[in-house]
C-alpha cells in the first residue's frame, strides 16, 4: 500500500513539474504577458455640452438624414491607486428631454486613454443624432481601465478620425 501511494505521489509531482515547465515556456514565448486587471475609477463634475463650432468634430448640419451633432463630455476621473490605469473607457447613459436613451444599446461612450494616479480632467466627443430633443442628461457615469495595455495604441503617424482626436478637457469658450 505504501509503494502505491509513493508511486502516485511521484506521478503527481512529475505532472506538476511538467505543467510548470510548459507554463514557463509559454510565458516566455508570449513575451511575459501578464494578465491585465480591471480597475473601476470614480467620475465626477460631468458636463455634456455642444462642441464649439471651431472644433474638428463639429459637423455642419446639411439637412440630410443621418447627420450628427457633436457634444463634448467633460469631467474629472479619480484614480485612487499609486499606478496609472491604462486603456480607460468611459460609460454613461445619455438621455434626451423625454428620458429616452440617445445612444441606443450602447453605454460605452468613449476612451480617455491612460489615467495617472490622482484626479485628472478628461474630455471626449460624442456624436448625437441631429434633431435629438434637448436638454440632454447624463446618468450612471463610470470609468473602467486596466493595469496593463489591452489594445493597440495609435502611432505617431496614424491618421485619426475627427471624433478620435484629442479634445481639450477644459472648454475653450
Amino acid at each position: 500500500m505504501h509503494r502505491v501511494l509513493a508511486a502516485s505521489w511521484e506521478t503527481s509531482l512529475r505532472v506538476l513539474r511538467h505543467a510548470l515547465v510548459v507554463g514557463l515556456l509559454l510565458g516566455s514565448l508570449l513575451g511575459g504577458i501578464a494578465p491585465a486587471l480591471a480597475a473601476e475609477l470614480g467620475v465626477r463634475e460631468v458636463v455634456l455640452e455642444p462642441c464649439p463650432r471651431s472644433d474638428v468634430g463639429a459637423q455642419p448640419e446639411q439637412g440630410r438624414s443621418g447627420t450628427a451633432s457633436c457634444y463634448a463630455l467633460r469631467g474629472v476621473v479619480a484614480n485612487p491607486s499609486r499606478r496609472a490605469v491604462v486603456d480607460t473607457d468611459v460609460y454613461a447613459v445619455i438621455l434626451d428631454a423625454s428620458g429616452e436613451p440617445v445612444l441606443q444599446n450602447r453605454t460605452r461612450v468613449g476612451s480617455i486613454g491612460d489615467v495617472p494616479s490622482g484626479d485628472s480632467a478628461f474630455a471626449l466627443r460624442l456624436a448625437v443624432p441631429a434633431g435629438t430633443p434637448g436638454p440632454l442628461q447624463v446618468r450612471h457615469v463610470k470609468a473602467r481601465g486596466f493595469s496593463a495595455p489591452v489594445r493597440r495604441r495609435a502611432g505617431e503617424n496614424d491618421e485619426l478620425l475627427p471624433l478620435e482626436q484629442a479634445l481639450d478637457p477644459v472648454d475653450p469658450a
